[in-house]
């Protein structure tokens, strides 16, 4: 079996109501007990009668009570907390609730609806916003893997999405009344006409999971954003090494596409997908297509799988088994061509067992960053 450096360089050389119940606020009631004014009476002490009369509200008073009301059907809605995907998006699903409600009592104080204008403004965006959900329709479902599925939606026109590479959307689904928001990142590449793919994959017990398998072709689904930390620019890192986990191949596949799209950028990609086993590789077909560039080399971590002689031949140099550990990343780091730069994405346990084995291979914090 050769050494990762030795299989690296052979394959380059291959070219987020409660339901806030908006609790009225009770009517205004005034004890008038035949002309009496009103005291704090117990009843047989003072000669107090047991019942008191209340008279009927003033059509002044009736108008308050409605206006009132009315204001209350306009405080905005506190969101639920699965309507937060937890990502770190800004702003988060409570960041635009807080400032709807500002905005609310503001406007609530000085009793001008006007104020509320800034909020409506948005109800129908007509282009993809961090701030509202804009309904985009399915135009294919692809389903790669028995969990796992790619879906395109269309973009109006021969429009663009407007994501730079590695960005991130939140889809918003509804599962038996509750409202929920997941971060996905579209896999296409940033200057797509006409449409943009992302890959979803699906667990049993998942609520968004519920939701995307009850999709089919010519429905809507909305989405808002983009969202990201992480902004690519040619030619900025001597290399990237790509360290994915699952679906966490997915910021990476727009990078890497701008990357060898671009004649002028000479950026290095050492990419590392792990899986759990071969079958469950996504997007061989497009791995093997970017692997044949002179700057792109790709290697394979499975877990679930222990025989390269299973595996197809263009595999078995570049594939290894069990899990990515200190030493497998400290040899990757190595083997790099250039001084790298590492962009890491995969479940929380994963990402954060990675960095540290960045850390002890001698990478420092602003050498990588974990989507």
């Amino acid at each position: 079996m050769p050494t990762v450096c030795q299989a690296l360089v052979g394959i380059g050389k291959q070219n987020r109501r409660e339901i806030r119940t908006a609790s009225r606020l009770p009517r205004r009631e005034r004890a008038r007990a035949h002309g009496l004014s009103s005291l704090a009476c117990s009843g047989k002490s003072t000669g107090c009668p047991s019942q008191v009369v209340q008279a009927p509200l003033t059509m002044g008073e009736r108008e308050e009570d409605g206006a009132e009301e009315a204001w209350l059907q306009l405080r905005p809605v506190e969101p639920l907390p699965s309507q937060c995907c937890g990502g770190g998006c800004s702003p988060c699903v409570f960041d635009l609730y807080h400032r709807d409600l500002a905005r609310w009592e503001a406007a609530r104080a000085s009793k001008d609806r006007s104020l509320l204008s800034g909020q409506e403004s948005q109800s129908c965006p007509s282009k993809l916003s961090p701030e509202t959900f804009l309904a985009f329709r399915i135009s294919a479902m692809d389903k790669l893997t028995k969990d796992t599925y790619c879906v395109r939606f269309a973009l109006p026109g021969n429009s663009q999405l407007g994501l730079q590479p590695g960005q991130h959307l939140i889809l918003r689904g509804i599962v038996d009344d509750l409202e929920i928001q997941r971060a996905y990142t579209p896999i296409s590449p940033a200057n797509t006409k006409g449409y943009f793919e992302v890959l979803i994959k699906c667990y049993q017990t998942g609520l968004m999971s519920r939701y995307v398998e009850s999709w089919r072709v010519g429905d809507t689904a909305s989405w808002r954003g983009p969202f990201g930390g992480f902004f690519y620019k040619p030619n900025q890192y001597g290399e990237l090494l790509m360290l994915a986990a699952g679906t966490g191949l997915a910021p990476m596949v727009p990078i890497l596409q701008s990357i060898t799209d671009n004649a002028d950028d000479e950026t290095f990609v050492t990419l590392v997908g792990c899986f759990k086993t071969f079958e469950g590789i996504y997007l061989k077909t497009f791995l093997q297509e970017q692997a044949r560039f002179w700057n792109v080399r790709t290697f394979f971590v499975l877990s679930q799988e222990n025989s390269p002689e299973q595996l197809p031949w263009s595999y078995r140099e570049k594939t290894r088994f069990g899990r990515l550990g200190q030493g497998l990343i400290e040899e990757l780091v190595r083997c790099c061509r250039r001084k790298p730069f590492a962009l890491v994405c995969g479940s929380a346990e994963f990402t954060e067992d990675v960095a540290r084995c960045l850390q002890c291979a001698g990478l420092t914090g602003d050498s990588y960053f974990l989507f």
